[in-house]
């Protein structure tokens, strides 16, 4: 008997993903960090160049220029800049306006999502696009009518000093609440959209009501949207001068961004003073996002990874 030896040519295989040289891809990650580390760079040098300014003397940045070497250092400006422009009086009048303004509008802007997220409710795309089409008018357009209506709307003495809404705390609050409900609603119906609906099935079958539902099962599950929410909202209210400008007379009553036009002189204005009133301006909301960080960023990342 003859053995029938059978000879096979090797077969080649391509590699493993994880064998193949990652050269390049090191290359590109390399690549992308470096790109946005270019990006955060290009945005917090306006603000590092300010806190640099506002250290150093104004002979000092005339005589050798902004980008120089600077012969000393000290905080003499943002003492000077607090006391100058009466910046804790100004601080006050923003958290009556702010803190308000966010409330109420995160509370209405829930009923509203739940309302068009999670009820079966008539017409409830109709009103989500109605709310959501409120943030594409322009405030300038609305300036005007809102200037003659805030005249003839009357107030009781208990509520405001002045007769009408108009050069009063309330017109401004009323103002954010109306331009700030449509961004809101947007985002908390989305994120109401991704709880799972078996919850409110079982609280249903339970026998909770719409009440019970809203308040005690769907609303605590959306703190991380609503924390993420309320870090917006009072950056944008803290940082708003349009409507407080407009809607206010008395200066007595103006948020602290008008604070800043009191260190501008009528022939001479010192840089590097508006610089330490800007940061100064500007801390209270960078110490706001440091406190909602986690639940910011729990509210921009949850629900990404589903589906």
């Amino acid at each position: 008997m003859t053995a029938d030896i059978r000879t096979t040519a090797p077969v080649h295989r391509p590699a493993p993903a994880s064998a193949r040289p990652t050269g390049h891809r090191r290359r590109g990650r390399w690549g992308v960090q470096i790109f946005l580390a270019a990006v955060s760079l290009a945005f917090v040098a306006p603000l590092l160049l300010a806190v640099y300014a506002s250290l150093r003397p104004y002979q000092d940045t005339a005589q050798n220029g902004y980008f120089s070497w600077p012969s000393h250092l000290s905080f003499a400006y943002y003492r000077q800049a607090y006391t100058e422009s009466g910046m804790g009086r100004y601080f006050a009048n923003t958290l009556i306006i702010a803190v308000p303004a966010v409330i109420v509008t995160l509370f209405l802007s829930a009923f509203v999502a739940f309302a068009v997220s999670r009820l079966r409710l008539r017409g409830g795309l109709v009103l989500l696009m109605f709310f959501t089409a409120g943030n594409l008018l322009p405030q300038q357009v609305i300036v005007t009518p809102l200037y003659v209506l805030f005249n003839r709307i009357p107030l009781p003495w208990w509520m405001s000093d002045s007769l009408t809404l108009y050069d009063s705390y309330w017109a401004v609050i009323v103002v954010n609440i109306g331009f700030q409900m449509g961004f809101c609603v947007f985002v908390l119906a989305n994120f109401m959209r991704t709880l799972p609906q078996e919850i409110l099935e079982a609280a249903i079958v339970d026998g909770a009501g719409v009440w019970t539902r809203f308040w005690r099962i769907t609303l605590p599950l959306c703190r991380p949207a609503l924390a993420a929410l309320a870090t917006l909202e009072f950056t944008w209210v803290y940082n708003d001068f349009l409507w407080a400008l407009i809607f206010i007379s008395d200066p007595g009553k103006l948020p602290i961004t008008s604070s800043l036009n009191n260190l501008r002189g009528q022939f001479f204005t010192d840089s590097n003073l508006l610089a330490a009133g800007s940061v100064l301006v500007a801390l209270p909301t960078i110490l706001v996002f440091l406190l909602l960080q986690r639940h910011f960023i729990a509210g921009l990342t949850l629900g990404s990874t589903k589906g």
